[in-house]
């Protein structure tokens, strides 16, 4: 009955594609095809008997405990306007250079990627503060859009990345499935830590390749990243700049570092920063009862979003194990000529192309289960499997026609962007993003050096 596993797959999507809720469409569909292979006497309904501790395991799961306090401490930032004075910033830094608007651009992106974590704010909280700007400015409205796409979804890949600790939770469990299959009963753990810390190096080559994009097309087309003018440029005020850099380096450093160094677990340096984003909002007059009673309205939402496509993608994998789905996608990726490593293509080519029509919440919940105990089980590195997934998903959500940081940016410039200039402008950042899994691949060193260091 192992093919009812992947029409019930194919179906999951074909009803999401339909609009209907993630969280409910795993769980329905599931629950459909279980009681259809009940009936029809190739589904064993005892299965279902481990839903409820698989819920309680996920309810009460600590790594989990630190998506609300992430979530909270990115959206009372993106309230605090630190984007705004970001930007104000290094545009006073840089913007009398060529190209330095856009470099402030990237700059900002990446520091907000390490303080929100928040794909899609963002990338539409660049789209309206700074699009405006860079094409007043000259700058060509496709590279604009590209830039603030690319820079906008840094937040898949630098931590403290939400992404990552999801990942670092489904990878955990997969590891220790993988060793245990291979007879390994004192199993190595994986943590939220380890993931973090590698992906840092990749995140800052990221960067560095964007930058030296950027400079590249100063150099090739200079009419397309125009200085600014000297009496725009000559602003700079270094107390300003400071003040305005100073506050979110610090909270950055004080939680991405903590957890690394090992000082704190990710949910005790969750909680320090989203009180030191409340203090931020404070020093910038943007926290009272409104904003409070909004940013938790918020965070609620979201983490009840999160849980709930948790509990759906737990009764989906259970019932696509059920049918023996997990035996073929198994028996299918060990027999591939290539060995592990053509495994690991296929995988990230199937989830590059679900990344069109799936969130990251749904494939890390989904898929990575499915597939993870086998990759690992081949020998894969798993704090190198989880950076090339998250770049992956990152690069798929650049891409077009599907991509969702372009619908963010699309929404918010519809007046100001043609649909082919934002296709147009992200495409280079997309052969950026597929170079860097390349090199990655030759060189899985830069992702698990940081890591065996620490």
């Amino acid at each position: 009955m192992e093919w009812l596993a992947f029409v019930m797959f194919f179906g999951v999507i074909a009803v999401l594609l339909c609009g209907f809720p993630v969280a409910f469409s795993l769980a329905g569909v599931a629950l459909l095809f279980a009681a259809l292979g009940n009936f029809v006497g190739g589904f064993d309904s005892s299965l279902m008997q481990a839903l409820p501790s698989r819920i309680y395991g996920i309810m009460t799961n600590q790594i989990l405990m630190a998506v609300p306090l992430f979530i909270f401490m990115g959206v009372v930032l993106e309230r605090a306007k630190i984007a705004e004075r970001l930007l104000d910033a290094m545009g006073g830094l840089f913007g009398s250079l060529r190209g330095g608007l856009g470099l402030s651009v990237i700059i900002v992106g990446m520091l907000l990627a390490a303080s929100t974590g928040i794909v899609g704010a963002t990338v539409v909280t660049m789209g309206l503060l700074s699009l405006p700007t860079m094409i007043k400015r000259g700058y060509s409205p496709s590279l604009s859009a590209g830039i603030i796409c690319a820079s906008g979804t840094l937040g898949q890949i630098i931590p403290p990345s939400i992404i990552l600790v999801l990942l670092a939770d489904v990878l955990s469990n997969a590891y220790q499935q993988a060793q245990l299959a291979q007879g390994i009963f004192s199993p190595e753990t994986l943590s939220v830590s380890d993931l973090f810390a590698g992906a840092i190096l990749p995140g800052l080559l990221l960067v560095s390749f964007y930058i030296l994009y950027l400079l590249f097309v100063s150099w090739w087309r200079p009419e397309q990243v125009p200085a600014t003018s000297h009496d725009a440029g000559s602003k700079l005020n270094w107390k300003q700049t400071l003040d305005a850099l100073f506050p979110p380096l610090l909270l950055i450093i004080a939680v991405l570092g903590s957890i690394i160094a090992g000082v704190a677990t990710p949910t005790e340096a969750a909680s320090v920063g989203a009180v030191g984003a409340l203090l931020l909002a404070w020093r910038n007059d943007q926290l009272d009862m409104s904003c409070i009673k909004e940013t938790s309205r918020t965070t609620v939402q979201v983490t009840c979003m999160v849980f709930a496509i948790f509990i759906g993608a737990s009764i989906f994998s259970l019932v696509f194990r059920g049918y023996g789905g997990d035996d073929a996608v198994h028996a299918f990726l060990t027999q591939l000529p290539g060995g592990p490593l053509a495994a690991v293509a296929v995988v990230m080519l199937v989830m590059f192309v679900l990344g069109f029509v799936l969130d990251f919440i749904e494939i890390t919940f989904v898929v990575v289960p499915i597939v993870g105990p086998i990759l690992l089980a081949m020998g894969i590195d798993p704090i190198w499997l989880g950076i090339m997934i998250a770049i992956n998903l990152q690069t798929s959500f650049l891409t077009p026609p599907f991509g969702f940081a372009l619908f963010y940016l699309r929404g918010v410039a519809s007046t100001q962007l043609t649909t082919q200039q934002l296709y147009r402008g992200v495409i280079p950042f997309v052969l950026i993003q597929l170079f860097t899994l390349l090199v990655l691949s030759q060189w899985p060193g830069l992702v698990t050096w940081l890591p065996n260091q620490l």
